[in-house]
């Protein structure tokens, strides 16, 4: 196996050749990128703010290429495994680089718990009467067997990934537009445009404002495609990549969220049902329910997957500089370079999330994950501060990091508008506060082991 962590020792620098092209790392973005926030998530979305959500996902597709242009510039002229956090490592100092570390692997367990609680539910569509936790330890085990696999086995499985969701919401737009030109079902009357500024936000600019932390969900995944743009053939390809893939994105985001809107009434849409399904539940099409309970399957377990690659990978590199016990910098070279250590710890972390998914009311552990969403976007503004120190941005390079940060804090604050999601922000900023506290204890010590590039 062949983890893209190498061994390098705490420099982490690569020496290796990478092996991706950039339309390859677009692709995985994709893979990597479109999950459960965006098959589910954005019928919350569409819920606070109606059809003004298109904009919402247009203003975060925004704020996603300025994080990861500005990563990826910094890739280019830098490459390194540690990623962002060896970024904020050389910006800021070392407390920088362990905080940034320890926040994306946090965040990330909580999503992983999340997302495969998720799965379990929706695999119940078709067994019922299977419990929960026999779904959770399947797709667990299936998420680390890909894992285990290394670089070539996440790259097909997400390559694979890719398609089937990208092929699943082509398929929606297709059958969606079949449907408005009158070739399936009968006289469904829809919505259509919204008349005047009531109709596109009937909700007021409060739900609009509130509505921004689902579309920035749903571009999460980038810190992921940040870590492997160090396996580029040419690493000076990677905001090539980036952009492509947020085209992509964003073109099929805003061409399906946009059908929906068109086709379905605002307070139609709920949390528990994809706004996909919603906009055809008219029409009767008795396979569709079906297809699209598997794509969402599909695409929270290919995130979960990400998401346990990537806080696998990362712990080694923070082992290897020191921001982590030096134990989780251990391979097994009888298993070809396994990380045993790191993805243990991952999944005794992601076991735990599990049992509090199962355990807690559902409420209580959307707050969690809610919080998990928040950590993430916290790192993508300490990827922006960051440039300000490692690059030299011209005036309008610098003015589009400023939009990125005041993009970030409005979909942050907005939290504060929404009951629902409100304790999220305060669950975040405990966590913020507990890396920060082990910082400052580091600090203390005086960062004896390793040398701090994360």
């Amino acid at each position: 196996m062949d983890f893209f962590v190498p061994g390098s020792g705490s420099s982490g620098k690569s020496s290796e050749k990478g092996d991706l092209s950039w339309w390859q790392l677009s692709l995985i973005g994709v893979g990597c990128t479109i999950g459960t926030g965006f098959f589910l998530g954005s019928a919350i979305g569409i819920k606070i703010t109606g059809p003004s959500i298109v904009f919402s996902f247009i203003l975060a597709a925004f704020g996603t290429y300025i994080v990861y242009n500005l990563l990826a510039k910094m890739t280019a002229k830098d490459p390194h495994d540690g990623s962002f956090c060896y970024y904020a490592d050389q910006a800021y100092g070392r407390w920088a680089g362990f905080s940034c570390g320890w926040n994306y692997w946090s965040s990330n367990i909580l999503i992983m718990g999340s997302q495969l609680t998720a799965l379990s539910i929706l695999s119940r569509f078709w067994f019922p009467n299977v419990p929960l936790w026999l779904f959770a330890i399947g797709y667990a085990c299936l998420s680390i067997i890909v894992v285990l696999t290394g670089n070539k086995g996440f790259d097909k499985a997400e390559n694979l990934f890719a398609i089937i969701k990208t092929a699943a919401i082509i398929m929606f737009i297709i059958i969606a537009f079949a449907a408005l030109f009158g070739w399936i079902g009968g006289d469904v009357k829809h919505p259509g445009f919204p008349n005047g500024m009531g109709e596109l936000f009937p909700e007021g600019y409060k739900g609009f404002w509130t509505s921004l932390i689902y579309a920035f969900y749903a571009y999460g995944g980038i810190e992921v495609i940040g870590l492997m743009a160090m396996r580029l053939k040419k690493k000076e390809d990677a905001p090539k990549a980036g952009i492509i893939m947020l085209l992509l994105l964003v073109i099929i985001y805003v061409i399906s969220l946009g059908l929906a809107v068109y086709m379905a009434a605002h307070g139609d849409f709920h949390e528990k049902e994809s706004p996909f399904v919603t906009a055809l539940k008219d029409y009767d099409l008795a396979f569709f329910p079906h297809v699209f309970n598997a794509a969402i399957i599909i695409a929270g377990f290919s995130t979960m997957t990400a998401s346990l690659f990537g806080v696998t990978s990362l712990l080694v590199t923070m082992a290897q500089g020191g921001d982590a016990p030096a134990f989780f910098s251990k391979k097994i070279k009888k298993m070809k370079d396994l990380p045993l250590p790191s993805l243990g710890l991952a999944t005794i972390g992601l076991t735990a999330s599990i049992i509090t998914a199962l355990l807690l009311p559902g409420k209580i552990y959307e707050y969690i994950t809610t919080a998990a969403g928040i950590l993430i976007l916290f790192n993508w503004a300490f990827i922006i501060i960051s440039a300000f120190k490692n690059l030299e941005l011209k005036i309008w390079g610098k003015l589009l990091s400023w939009m990125g940060i005041l993009l970030i804090l409005l979909a942050v604050s907005g939290t504060l508008l929404e009951k629902s999601i409100r304790p999220g922000l305060y669950v975040s900023l405990l966590f913020v506060l507990l890396i920060a506290i082990a910082a400052i204890i580091m600090q203390k010590k005086g960062w004896k082991e390793g040398n701090g590039n994360c």
